[in-house]
């Protein structure tokens, strides 16, 4: 197999420096992560599990009727507990907390709340399921044990836009809790959804399915507040895909069962842009090896495209994400008869493959999740483990656009700080007023409502003239002060991601035309309020440029539309001084 040696660069890496943004967190026993996310304050959070161990001086002596309570007292020998970690920009360790609960569970998936805290999805080691909210340093704010009598699994836990989750899992078929311990088998599964508010009330809890074996694996919350759920279906050695779509109070709008003469496994779906869907699924190949294949339809269940991604080895994408501009990254693993590496995949936004990587060691390390970023890198969650160890470690890894590793934030010059802080200092008053954000690379956004560009719009109003004309009158005379050290003043046009119902193209170059009317329009505008001194030394380094919605503002996964459409400021300086 060829992949990308990387762990001279991640031995010891709590300990050692490296310019890889790569992080292994080792804890005794295994541990791992399975989902992921970035915070409002950037920073990164994932959730897993992680074991402990410890004998119970009884267990040997007690005696049991029900199967679940013996499985649950074996758990004080062998124990999974929720773990919540956070990573800064640098790479730090910020958090690394074991959520703890009256019952050993494992979490399962991550979900951002408005205050920066999480919903945390789960289940505990004897069947039931769990919901936990938490503040933005982990401690808990509630949680919710739910499920049936049987033995419930959850696979996901989904954001839905009323600020609430939706649980996703299966549940065993009934069976009377009388039975002798083991006597008559655990039966056949169900898919098992639960919708709750964003206080924690459950509102419904349901199950669906057929004779088979069917299991809940993934679902999202389509553009009209429906869902959309995906399950695999299993009978005998034989496995299918069924999708099916629901209102928000649970009913069931269509059921729609895929068959195939290959054995499909389905991982993960997603709205696109577009407010179609994309399924990640897996096929077994004449060999029997896992073949990645991706599908996208609409709300009516249309097939729109369906790709095969052959691989020479065995290939699963445990997770999918869209970029803004279509392309879509997978995580997940590739195996051969001697290791397993973890996979990163771009696809472009017709699902073609325009490039691969894999990461390992000599032995097994998967990726389970992957987020993008605020700044178009994408990070990811998994598990690492040692070569000619035993045990896995959880993992951290961050990726540029071009699927290679993100090197580690340089320290910036004695320059660049005294420039962040003097223009801190003068802006003060409208940091204050909330009209601007400064960053500590250089970048000035402006934030008021009043300053933002109506829906189409690009010549300045009154209001942003005002605004324009004293922020400039600042920031100039300060830039010119470090006119040796400055190397470009950027303004950036942005706008939001409609534009009626044109299609991928058309509504890209709209934008992008748009975009750039905003920028030169606030160019125009300072360049021609300055003396004939500042004008010269602006020509040479004043740069517009439009950038469509390529960095448009997300809030909980949603684009907040009013405030992409604006203008940003970016100081860029001499590489030497950088």
């Amino acid at each position: 197999m060829q992949y990308i040696l990387i762990f001279t660069l991640l031995l010891n890496l709590l300990d050692a420096k490296s310019t890889d943004y790569s992080i292994i967190i080792k804890k005794p026993f295994n541990e791992v992560l399975l989902d992921i996310t970035q915070d409002y304050n950037r920073n990164i959070s994932a959730v897993g599990y992680s074991n402990s161990y410890k004998i119970s001086q009884n267990q040997y002596q007690e005696s049991y009727s029900d199967a679940f309570e013996y499985l649950s007292s074996l758990s004080n020998s062998h124990g999974s507990h929720m773990h919540l970690v956070k990573a800064n920009h640098k790479a730090n360790i910020i958090l690394n907390k074991t959520i703890s609960t009256t019952q050993f569970s494992k979490a399962v998936a991550l979900v951002k709340t408005p205050t920066n805290g999480y919903f945390v999805g789960g289940y505990t080691l004897d069947g039931s399921l769990m919901i936990l909210k938490l503040d933005s340093n982990g401690n808990q704010i509630f949680s919710k044990i739910f499920g049936t009598k049987n033995q419930d699994r959850m696979n996901n836990l989904i954001s839905l836009r009323d600020g609430g989750v939706l649980s996703i899992g299966y549940s065993t078929t009934s069976r009377s809790p009388k039975d002798n311990i083991f006597e008559s088998g655990l039966g056949l599964n169900d898919i098992y959804l639960t919708r709750f508010s964003k206080g924690g009330l459950k509102l419904w809890s349901k199950k669906y399915g057929t004779q088979n074996d069917d299991k809940g694996i993934d679902a999202v919350e389509a553009q009209d507040g429906t869902i959309i759920v995906v399950s695999s279906m299993e009978e005998l050695a034989k496995k299918d895909l069924s999708l099916m779509r629901i209102t928000e109070n649970g009913d069931r709008i269509w059921l729609k069962h895929y068959e195939s003469e290959d054995n499909i496994t389905p991982h993960k779906i997603i709205k696109l842009r577009d407010n179609n869907f994309l399924l990640s699924l897996s096929k077994k190949d004449n060999l029997q090896n896992d073949q990645i294949r991706v599908v996208k339809f609409d709300i009516q269940k249309n097939i729109l495209i369906d790709k095969e991604i052959y691989t020479n080895y065995s290939s699963i994408l445990n997770d999918i994400k869209e970029y803004s501009n279509g392309n879509i990254i997978g995580v997940g693993h590739v195996e051969d008869a001697y290791n397993t590496d973890a996979l990163v995949m771009l696809l472009s936004r017709d699902l073609k493959l325009l490039t691969q990587n894999h990461y390992g060691d000599e032995n097994y390390d998967t990726f389970n999740a992957v987020t993008i970023l605020n700044n178009s890198q994408a990070a990811a969650a998994g598990i690492h483990t040692d070569e000619d160890v035993q045990e896995s470690n959880m993992w951290i890894v961050k990726f540029d656009k071009d699927l290679t590793l993100s090197q580690l934030p340089v320290e910036k010059s004695a320059k660049s700080i005294a420039l962040y802080d003097k223009l801190k200092k003068i802006f003060h008053q409208e940091i204050e007023q909330q009209k601007l954000i400064i960053t500590k690379d250089l970048k000035i956004e402006v934030i008021a409502k009043n300053l933002y560009f109506e829906v189409s719009k690009y010549k300045l109003t009154s209001q942003q003239k005002d605004f324009l004309l004293r922020f400039s009158n600042k920031l100039l005379p300060l830039l010119k002060s470090y006119h040796s050290t400055i190397k470009t003043i950027e303004i950036n046009g942005h706008t939001s991601s409609e534009w009626g119902d044109l299609n991928f193209t058309n509504r890209y170059l709209k934008n992008e035309k748009l975009s750039m009317n905003r920028s030169y329009s606030t160019l125009e505008f300072i360049f021609k309020n300055q003396n004939q001194e500042t004008k010269v030394w602006l020509s040479n380094v004043i740069k517009g440029s439009g950038l469509s919605y390529s960095e448009n503002v997300l809030l909980n996964s949603y684009e907040d539309k009013e405030k992409s459409r604006r203008v940003s400021f970016k100081i860029i300086l001499n590489d030497t001084l950088k």
